[in-house]
């Protein structure tokens, strides 16, 4: 230990040394651990930075220390005085409804929100034209109160400052476009424009009904002698055991954006790391190349009795001086993103950011990047250890057959395995990023599998008359053939793009096909009873064909499972929507049309008996909840303790009317609610949808109208704005594919040079060998795309089918389009690397032989 400790020195002398003569030979090297590197950086920085800004800024987008929310009741007397002793208290209402235009002939779904003077408590609302907020409270003319609107909403209805809208029972006159709403992101995702106005012009409405789906929020800016956030949480629950309001304190204003943003990072960090892993492939490649071109250094070495030990030290040394070069590029770039990218991504979030280092995401980068690295570094220098001077003297190159010690492979195994653990470890969904390594460790020995098949083939191949498709067949099975590099490099970046393209081309075919197809027309929420009959005369007189489905609809948020305080429960991240707020609840006598028993039995008929629940069976599982089981659910302020009978599978992908809980009839007997409807009629024109919106809005103003394809082209716009993120992350492996084939030719252009020439020297034609070249590549290109198409395939169809639960589909369209990347690349990259070889002098080379 001692002795290798002395060569150190000596070793790292001699590196140094040797590196005067520059990067050459490094430069493929280089470009992929800087190009996985910054992948990684960035993603993980830009994450950061959008976390640490919501975090930094959480009062101002809560518009409070601390928000409690209620559904579907106002706070009582007693709960307003509670809040009142902290601090100042805003109150804000919200609700979905339509606007209309006075003459009838335009209608429009808008997030309605009602505020105070208060409002907002931190922030600034401001409009254009500017100054304008303060409107919204000035006395009713003639009964016309003030509202302020997104300028979507201005677009969509051909309006502009000074005209009027009728909300339900209620005119108003809009005064500005709303430009920036500091609480808007801690409200959540609206599938509607937002119209403001004030609480009197709200209640003049009529839409504040009994049942009616309506959030009150109530946001408190603490006075400096109130107690902690956290004490005021207990003592809301102590006293107010009942209340059933939810409660969000600053530090997390947006929790949905904050989770969401942070697995959407992990997910392109591992998609870097995909193209981080397929870079080690070029780093191995470069390695070997460059150990091939020291033999006669490596050589004289040992002849002057320099230690094997000592020789890896030296190149060692140098490779990772290079890594460490090419991952501080990577980290600069990493650095700079959140700079670039929060000033673009500031235009649909409200968040900003300064110059800063977020130090956790360029470590966990820098680690990504050293770990790469080491293990695809040490194999090829274990090689160039077991190789002795004499072979190199004799032209064999560094490679040996067999494998390096176990010393080496140890090494190797050690560094993989770190490399894996830091994937997991540094996950927000561990069980994903196991899924992601165990599928990376799957696909590389399927890809060294498949490249032994392709050259089998290839050495098994009848002869064939054509001289250039025989050499070309030759060079995949010949010693030192190239086939293992592009398999591996281009396999590994075609089969993440193919993946990514089927679920994205899925996602689409659903949205737009399928699910538009099976989904219903409309969703009529906010149903009085007393407006029911006339709801389906209306309903019957419009759509004739159609079906019509009504159910009554509460809303309630679980508080408990089995007694326990759900926010003390650790829940899976696929599982904790269900405890996250309100859902909307309702209760049957009989199983509901759209959904069949998996395990238990229904209740029967006029059911008089202990208050019951059906409870989805996959949300159910992943809260570990089973027959027997008990729920505590607040419903209009009031704790029901109920016991789970059965559980049913639920076809959440059909649109139709579909609740987590559905609950005896005696449940809810007395209780206030409204009712929800859906229409179905798959004969309706686009003029028959648009005769039946306008009828029911202007003949039932309080009844709020969803027409569902508005809302599947709002999700379709958002997930096509998340393919271009995914496919940009994708393009990055893909490129590191290409950059590893390129170093994979260039590692052989040696020996394919003197190839060349002896074929030259026999009568050997360039035309001929252009063509011999060009059948090499292009029967490695497709037998990299048919594996890519298989492995992209399979994973489509688990991620779609098996997470999304949506119905998968092959698509045609991106085999063939897979096809031919994976043909053009390999032809184009391989005949630009071998281009410049074949215009060499004989006599250089033949000299060498």
């Amino acid at each position: 230990m001692r002795k290798s400790l002395a060569l150190v020195p000596v070793s790292f002398r001699i590196a140094l040394r040797e590196m005067r003569g520059g990067l050459s030979g490094f430069y493929i090297f280089l470009a992929c651990i800087a190009l996985g590197t910054a992948a990684i950086a960035a993603v993980n920085s830009v994450s950061s930075a959008i976390t640490a800004s919501i975090t930094s800024e959480g009062r101002t987008l809560l518009a409070g220390d601390i928000r409690f929310e209620l559904n579907n009741r106002e706070a009582s007397q007693s709960e307003l005085a509670f809040l009142q002793k902290f601090g100042a208290v805003s109150q804000s209402v919200g609700l979905r409804s339509m606007a209309r235009l006075p003459d009838g002939t335009d209608q429009s779904l808008v997030e309605l929100k009602a505020v105070d003077e208060s409002y907002p408590l931190y922030g600034e609302l401001t409009t254009e034209p500017a100054g304008l907020a303060a409107s919204l409270f000035a006395p009713p003319e003639e009964s016309t109160y003030t509202a302020l609107v997104a300028p979507l909403l201005l677009d969509r209805m051909g309006l502009s400052a000074g005209d009027h809208l009728l909300i339900g029972d209620a005119r108003f006159r809009i005064a500005a476009a709303v430009v920036t709403e500091p609480d808007a992101l801690s409200e959540g995702f609206g599938f509607a424009p937002r119209l403001m106005t004030s609480l009197a012009g709200l209640r003049a409405t009529g839409l504040l009904q009994t049942g009616s789906l309506v959030e009150y929020t109530y946001k408190i800016r603490l006075s400096p002698s109130a107690p902690s956030i956290e004490d005021i949480r207990e003592a809301s629950q102590k006293d107010f055991p009942n209340a059933g309001w939810s409660i969000r304190s600053s530090d997390r204003a947006a929790p949905s954006l904050t989770e969401n943003v942070q697995r959407f990072s992990q997910f392109l960090t591992l998609v870097g790391l995909t193209a981080l892993v397929v870079g080690g492939v070029g780093v191995a490649n470069a390695v070997r190349a460059f150990l091939d071109s020291k033999r006669t250094v490596i050589a004289t070495l040992k002849c002057v009795g320099a230690p094997a030990g000592a020789v890896v030290m030296v190149y060692f040394f140098q490779i990772a001086f290079i890594a460490l070069v090419g991952i501080v590029i990577g980290l600069v770039v990493g650095a700079a993103a959140p700079m670039l990218a929060m000033p673009y991504l500031a235009r649909f979030l409200p968040i900003s950011a300064g110059p800063e280092l977020h130090g956790q995401a360029l470590v966990l980068a820098a680690l990504f990047g050293i770990l790469t690295t080491l293990a695809f570094a040490i194999i090829p220098l274990g090689h160039a250890r077991k190789v002795p001077a004499t072979a190199l003297f004799r032209e064999h190159g560094t490679q040996s057959k067999g494998l390096p010690s176990w010393s080496y492979l140890t090494a190797t195994a050690v560094t993989l395995l770190a490399l894996a653990t830091l994937a997991i470890w540094s996950a927000e969904d561990r069980f994903l990023a196991l899924l992601f390594v165990g599928s990376m460790a799957v696909v590389f020995a399927v890809l060294r599998f498949v490249a032994w098949i392709v050259t089998e083939i290839a050495r098994r191949a009848p002869t064939t008359s054509s001289a250039a498709l025989r050499l070309a067949i030759g060079n995949i099975h010949r010693p030192g053939a190239l086939t293992a590099s592009v398999v591996l490099s281009l396999g590994l970046g075609l089969s993440l793009l193919v993946t990514l393209a089927l679920i994205d081309g899925n996602l689409r075919r659903e949205l737009t096909g399928n699910l538009s197809e099976r989904a219903p027309n409309f969703f009529f929420v906010d149903l009085q009873r007393d407006q029911l009959d006339q709801f389906r005369a209306l309903i019957s007189e419009k759509s004739p064909t159609g079906v019509l489905a009504e159910v009554p609809m509460l809303r309630g948020r679980i508080l408990e499972l089995n007694g326990m305080d759900v926010t003390k429960i650790d829940v899976p991240p696929e599982g904790r929507w269900v405890l996250r707020g309100d859902r909307g609840i309702t209760y049957s006598e009989k199983l509901p049309e759209n959904a069949s028993l998996t395990q238990g039995s229904w209740w029967p008929e006029n059911y008089q008996g202990e208050p019951l629940v059906s409870f989805s069976e996959e949300e159910a599982t992943e809260l570990g909840l089973k027959l027997g089981d008990t729920v505590t659910v607040n419903v209009l302020g009031r704790s029901l303790t109920v016991k789970i009978a059965n559980f049913r599978k639920v076809e959440w992908e059909s649109l139709s009317i579909n609740f987590v809980m559905v609950f005896s009839p005696n449940t809810f007997a007395g209780a206030p609610h409204a009712w929800l409807a859906t229409l179905t009629d798959p004969t309706a024109t686009a003029e028959q949808e648009a005769d039946i919106l306008r009828s029911v809005t202007n003949t039932l103003p309080t009844v709020t109208t969803v027409r569902v394809k508005d809302a599947l082209d709002t999700v379709n716009r958002l997930v096509a704005q998340l393919a271009i993120a995914i496919r940009a992350a994708a393009s990055v492996a893909l490129v590191a594919s290409i950059l590893v084939l390129s170093g994979a030719l260039a590692a052989g252009n040696k020996a394919r040079a003197r190839d060349a020439v002896i074929l030259k020297t026999l009568g050997a034609t360039r035309v001929m060998l252009i063509r011999a070249f060009s059948y090499e590549y292009l029967l490695l290109g497709a037998a990299t795309a048919a594996f890519a198409l298989l492995a992209g395939g399979v994973a489509a169809w688990f991620i779609v089918s098996k997470i999304m639960n949506l119905p998968a589909t092959f698509l045609p369209s991106v085999a063939i389009g897979t096809l031919l990347v994976a043909m053009i690349t390999t032809i184009v990259v391989g005949l630009i690397g071998t281009w410049r070889i074949l215009g060499q002098k004989a006599a250089p080379v033949l000299r060498e032989l």
